[in-house]
């Protein structure tokens, strides 16, 4: 027990953890958190930030070039990424489908060597992903999409910035990526969960209110609050640790109950 840290409530203790997004919203509530539970933090962002990480690496999700420079630079041994940044529907079409999806994945599948064996990948997923069942034919496409297809990909599967349905998609494709890779390097121990926040009260939330309009009115209306980046980053900082590893390709949402509401009215329960 005393060698996991469990004991002592340091369930990071001695891991060394990738954080993007790390300078603000859920990303920097969860550097804290792990740091808080003796981990170690490289943050990833595009903006400067000394606060809860051991060393800050600049780099810009959306562009492969960055990202293989990234790559390069980060260290071996790394014990746990979680994949935290991304950008709200407010953003263009092409640039929300680049971070929270086509970056991730180039960043997160080129980052495996670098990983220790039984490390742990957490991705930010959504409440916006749980409608991925109706996406699945989109979804296939984009398995393979590469940097320099994205906006053709937005034209060719009708996932603009109307509605959010860029990020709407992103994060459907994220929980399904997530899902289909949960057994993928299963044999190092290596697992991949996701997390699934409802509406979160960050910088972005007004851009998630602008977008989604009489929707957002909706769930404001049947939700008590919106959640906080407290809520979430410890769930994200529960699934990195050791404690977990026999949780593979699951998508927890931490969302107020807000998935379940769905899922009962859907059924009539």
């Amino acid at each position: 027990m005393s060698e996991t840290g469990w004991n002592d409530g340091k369930l990071l203790k001695d891991k060394t953890i990738v954080v993007t997004g790390c300078s603000s919203g859920i990303g920097k509530e969860t550097a804290r958190v792990v740091k808080a539970l003796g981990g170690d933090v490289l943050g990833v962002d595009v903006t400067k930030t000394e606060d809860h990480v051991d060393e800050l690496y600049l780099a810009d999700m959306s562009d492969r070039r960055t990202l293989k420079a990234l790559i390069h630079a980060l260290p071996n041994g790394i014990d746990g990424i979680a994949n935290i940044a991304g950008l709200p529907p407010t953003a263009p079409a092409h640039k929300v489908l680049l971070v929270n999806l086509v970056g991730l994945k180039f960043f997160t599948e080129n980052m495996i060597p670098k990983l220790n064996d039984g490390a742990s990948i957490v991705n930010l997923a959504s409440l916006a992903g749980f409608g991925w069942p109706q996406a699945v034919p989109s979804i296939k496409a984009s398995e393979d999409l590469a940097f320099e297809d994205v906006e053709k990909f937005i034209v060719d599967h009708k996932v603009s910035n109307e509605g959010g349905r860029s990020y709407f998609f992103s994060k459907e494709a994220l929980v399904a990526w997530t899902m289909k890779n949960r057994w993928t390097w299963r044999s190092r121990g290596i697992r991949m969960n996701a997390v699934s926040p409802g509406p979160v009260d960050t910088p972005i939330l007004k851009d998630f209110l602008e977008t989604l309009g009489e929707r957002a009115e909706e769930d404001n209306r049947v939700m008590d609050r919106p959640g906080l980046p407290e809520d979430i980053a410890p769930v994200v900082a529960f699934l990195l640790s050791d404690m977990t590893s026999w949780i593979r390709g699951t998508n927890i949402p931490v969302d107020g109950g807000m998935a379940s509401n769905i899922l009962c009215e859907m059924h009539q329960l």
